[in-house]
C-alpha cells in the first residue's frame, strides 16, 4: 500500500510539474496593490523579493545599481527626475517611433524605453509608473515588458484616462496616475528586462522602485488547467480504483 501511495505522488508530481511551464503572470495595479500582489506572487512561488527604491541617480548613458544597470534602447541619456508621489526617483520616457495610430507593432517604439541588465539572472520583474494614461489613448495607449528580447508582454492598456488613476500610496482617497506593474516568466531565466509604452506625444516616468526575483522554472500556478488540489484528487482515485481491482481479482 505504502508503495501504491508514492506511485500517485509521482504521477501528480509529474502532471503538475509539465502543466507549470511557461506560465506568464502581470501585474498592473495602484503602487500599493501593486507592490503586494507582486510580492505575494513572488513568496507563493518560494522565491525571494530584492527592492531597491532609487535615489541617489544622475542622468546618463548607463546607470549603475550595482546589481543591475539601466540604459536607454536607443543609446541615448537617461533622464532622471521625479513623479508625484512615487517612491523614489524615475527616468523620463517620451513614448517614440513607428507612425501613427492605430499602433499595431509594439516594437516601432522599443527604442525610446528602457533596458535593466541584471548580474544575476531574474524572470520576475516589477516598478513604479507615473504620468500614463494622461493622453494620447486615440485609439488605445499600452505598456511591454520583455525578457531577454523576447516577445513584448502587454502589462498595461488604456483607452481613457480613467484607467490610469489609482489610489495614491500616501493618500488612498486620493487618485492619482501612478501605477506598478510586473511582468513573471518562469519558462526561463533572464539577464536583460526591457521596457517601454506606445503613447505618442505621452510624457511616462518609470521607476520609483525596482522589486525583482528569481522564481524556480515552472513555480508559478499554471493558467488555463486544473488546480493543483483536483489533479491530485483524481491520480489517487484512478490509482485507488486499479488498486481495488487488482485485490479483487
Amino acid at each position: 500500500m505504502i508503495g501504491k501511495l508514492k506511485l500517485a505522488g509521482a504521477i501528480v508530481a509529474m502532471t503538475i510539474g509539465t502543466a507549470a511551464n511557461a506560465t506568464i503572470v502581470t501585474v498592473y495595479d495602484g503602487v500599493t496593490a501593486g507592490v503586494a500582489s507582486f510580492d505575494a506572487t513572488v513568496t507563493g512561488a518560494g522565491a525571494t523579493v530584492t527592492a531597491d527604491i532609487w535615489s541617489g541617480m544622475t542622468s546618463g548613458a548607463s546607470i549603475n545599481r550595482g546589481d543591475y544597470t539601466i540604459t536607454q534602447n536607443d543609446g541615448g541619456s537617461g533622464t532622471v527626475t521625479t513623479y508625484g508621489s512615487l517612491s523614489g526617483q524615475t527616468i523620463r520616457i517620451d513614448p517614440a517611433g513607428g507612425g501613427t495610430n492605430p499602433r499595431t507593432d509594439p516594437l516601432d517604439y522599443f527604442g525610446s524605453g528602457i533596458t535593466f541588465t541584471f548580474n544575476s539572472a531574474v524572470n520576475a520583474v516589477g516598478f513604479e509608473v507615473g504620468d500614463w494614461a494622461t493622453c494620447c489613448h486615440a485609439p488605445v495607449t499600452e505598456l511591454f515588458i520583455s525578457f531577454d528580447g523576447g516577445a513584448p508582454i502587454l502589462v498595461g492598456s488604456a483607452t481613457s484616462t480613467a484607467d490610469g488613476l489609482f489610489p495614491s500610496q500616501n493618500n488612498p482617497l486620493t487618485s492619482v496616475f501612478e501605477i506598478f506593474v510586473a511582468a513573471f516568466d518562469d519558462s526561463g531565466d533572464f539577464t536583460q528586462v526591457s521596457f517601454w509604452g506606445n503613447g505618442i506625444g505621452e510624457v511616462l516616468h518609470a521607476g520609483g522602485q525596482l522589486r525583482y526575483a528569481l522564481l524556480e522554472q515552472g513555480s508559478l500556478p499554471p493558467s488555463g488547467v486544473p488546480a493543483p488540489a483536483p489533479l491530485a484528487l483524481m491520480a489517487i482515485g484512478l490509482l485507488g480504483l486499479t488498486w481495488r481491482g487488482r485485490k479483487a481479482s
